[in-house]
Parts: C-alpha cells; structure tokens; sequence
C-alpha cells in the first residue's frame, strides 16, 4: 500500500470518527448486494436503514485514491449515524478497485450501482426521487460524475436495469478532483489515473456542468495539500456559469480530510441541512 493511499484511508477514518454513535442492533442491514459483474469481479453495495426511516437515502461512494474496499457495517454505522439517526437509509457502494482498475471503471461501475439501487429502492424502503450521493477525496469526485452526468436510461436495452435511470436528487462532495485531464497519467500514489488521456475529459466532472444539474454541495479546506480548494472553486464557477444550485463551505485551516473535531461537528450540521432542504418529502 503506497504512502498516500495510507494518508487517503487515514483521513476518510479520521474524518467519520466523530459523526455521530449508532449502534449495528439498531439497524436493518442487507450486505454485499451484487449489482454487476465485470471483469470477473462482482461490485456489491450494502444497504443499512435507520430505525424510523424518512425514506430518502445517502448512497456512500466507498473509495480513496479510487481503491475501494467494504468497511465493516458496524464501523458504517457509527461513523454515519448522525445520518441514521435523521432517517436517512445509507447505501455503501463499492467499484472495481485501483491498482488493477482505473478510473474510468470506477466512474462506470457507480453509475450502474445507481440504477441498480433505484431499481430496487421499494425494496429497501427508498423513495428513488429522494436519493443524494456522497464522497471524499475521489469518492467525491464520483459524486459529482454521478450527479452531473446522470441519463434516463437506456429504453431500448433487454436489461431492466439499464433501462433504469441513475438521477440523482443532489450530491455532496467533500475536496474533490474535478479535472483529470491535468491529472491523468502514471502515477506510484494513484494507480487509477494511469489510463488513457483521450478518455480524460469523459470522467472530469467541471466540465459536465449543466442548467439541469441537482444541487451540488461542496466543502473543502485552505490547506488541502493533495486536492487545493482551487478544485472545488472551479467546480463552482463552472456551475454558476450555467446557474446550476450549489454551495461551496470553504473550511479555514482544515487540510485533507477534515481532521479536527471542530470541522468535522461543522460539517455534520452543514450536511444535515442541505439534505433536510433538499431531500424533504413532497
């Protein structure tokens, strides 16, 4: 495991201790779902649902550095019980993992777990129109793919699953790479970039800013060393050229992942009310 995928997997944890305590027996959990097979790798995603259910859902992109892995329900709920125990359903989703897969794959796969978990939101209690996704670091890169490069399906596929659109109703992303193209090539600290540049563009979410986009909402540190604040600024002005709703909460002195308690409290307040406004049932 190189150095700063150890960093990455570090902050994700450092960042989610502190959000709030919520105890597994507490929870309805269906684990490893498998919602494709590619490359003889089945990608799953776990469904965990709070006690008193809202019926909207927070779908968890479950990658760093685009590795991706399952962490164990028990630590899920815990570290995202502050979202539990507002009624949100949580749905851990996996992609086929770097070094091996690259992040195009990983863009792919996620898209698919969306229409696959919108296929089969009635069964886990979701409403399909009331579904947010949300990352770090390149999770949240994946979030915003997903929110800004979303379809309505493929009609004319024999698959109910492709048919199924992957909208979303908004996204959160926590310090996000959003242009690969100056990213893109091989890399010791990030396997997955090393793919090919022509497909740079398809997988850099500024550039799939759109008037039709859901709302966006943004949080990054001034002293983020691995992904500047300049990535989330970006992000915004491309958005605001085409007035698409976002909020950027700029967190001073906070590095990559959020690490004091302060910013994390804050953060958790922050989310909890973009979902409330808009997740809300009709």
């Amino acid at each position: 495991m190189s150095h700063w995928y150890q960093r990455i997997a570090l902050s994700f944890v450092s960042l989610l201790v502190l959000f709030a305590s919520y105890t597994l027996a507490d929870a309805h959990v269906h684990e490893d779902i498998t919602y494709v097979t590619r490359d003889d790798v089945a990608v799953s995603y776990d469904v965990i649902q709070a006690v008193e259910p809202n019926g909207a859902a927070v779908l968890l992109m479950s990658s760093g550095g685009w590795f991706s892995r399952k962490y164990p329900i028990e630590g899920v709920t815990e570290r995202f019980g502050f979202l539990l125990d507002a009624g949100y359903t949580l749905v851990s989703i996996r992609h086929r993992s770097a070094p091996e897969f690259k992040v195009p794959d990983a863009v792919a796969d996620v898209k698919h777990a969306i229409r696959h978990v919108r296929h089969h939101a009635a069964d886990y209690g979701i409403d399909a129109e009331r579904m947010t996704v949300m990352g770090f670091s390149s999770g949240g890169h994946l979030s915003l793919m997903l929110a800004l490069d979303a379809d309505a399906g493929d009609t004319a596929s024999a698959d109910p699953i492709a048919q199924t659109s992957n909208h979303v109703a908004a996204a959160v992303s926590y310090f996000p790479p959003v242009d690969l193209v100056t990213r893109v090539g091989p890399s010791d600290s990030f396997p997955a970039l090393d793919f090919d540049p022509a497909l740079a563009e398809s997988v850099s979410p500024v550039l799939f800013a759109d008037a039709n986009d859901p709302p966006i909402f943004l949080l990054h540190g001034t002293e983020d060393q691995l992904v500047p604040l300049a990535d989330s600024e970006r992000m915004v002005e491309a958005l605001n050229e085409v007035g698409a709703p976002n909020q950027l909460s700029v967190f001073e002195g906070a590095g990559h992942g959020f690490q004091q308690p302060e910013h994390q409290a804050r953060a958790r307040a922050e989310i909890l009310a973009f979902l409330g406004e808009h997740l809300a049932a009709n």
